[in-house]
């Protein structure tokens, strides 16, 4: 599938690692950064907003997108269904800009598939099992047995890491930040690079 030229970052982690806390201080760094909003059929946790974090949709409306195309990628996590509009990418890229996805192995393998020029795919890791089981029993303290059934499957999802393009782990918030920054702008730089010598052979 063809795309125009922006730059496309995947941003992966197993449940409890941090990507969206990262994606989020990404897009306040870096101008003219973009998030591809995905598609749920799971509830908004109390500080979402649909529209800005997810769009929330119905199982009904998710599968009539699905019938009709509309997906570049999509995956069932957790009992829930998850899924990336083809609009949503087109219009961001269009733009020229950087465009961030917030997506699980699944959608990132389904997405480097797809968009196979200018995207780069990124693997947020914990420092260790113990940290991780930690942070979820935290983060669901209402429910332990929610939080147990993640960091089993959050320990399936590491296993994935080989097929990213650049790992980090996040043993500490800013530090992590910080690397991926560095990582994203030099990047950035490298495209604006290839852009003007491909300009220069045009005209040879």
């Amino acid at each position: 599938m063809s795309y125009s030229s922006g730059l496309s970052i995947i941003i992966s982690s197993p449940s409890g690692a941090g990507k969206t806390t990262i994606t989020r201080a990404i897009l306040k760094k870096i101008k003219k950064s973009h998030l591809s909003i995905s598609c749920t059929t799971r509830k908004p946790r109390s500080n979402e907003r649909d529209g800005v974090d997810y769009f929330f949709v119905s199982k009904e409306k998710f599968i009539n997108l699905k019938k009709r195309k509309k997906f570049l990628e999509y995956a069932k996590v957790y009992e829930n269904y998850y899924g990336t509009l083809k609009s949503e990418v087109k219009n961001n890229l269009k733009k020229k800009s950087l465009v961030l996805f917030d997506v699980d192995w699944q959608g990132a393998r389904s997405i480097k598939n797809k968009i196979n020029k200018n995207c780069y795919s990124f693997f947020i890791l914990p420092p260790n099992k113990l940290a991780l089981r930690q942070r979820l029993l935290k983060r669901h303290k209402e429910d332990k047995h929610i939080a147990l059934k993640r960091f089993s499957l959050a320990k399936k999802d590491i296993e994935h890491w080989g097929e990213y393009d650049f790992i980090f782990i996040n043993d500490n918030l800013n530090k992590c930040v910080k690397s991926i920054l560095k990582k994203i702008r030099s990047l950035i730089e490298e495209k604006k690079r290839m852009d003007q010598t491909l300009k220069i052979i045009k005209k040879l």
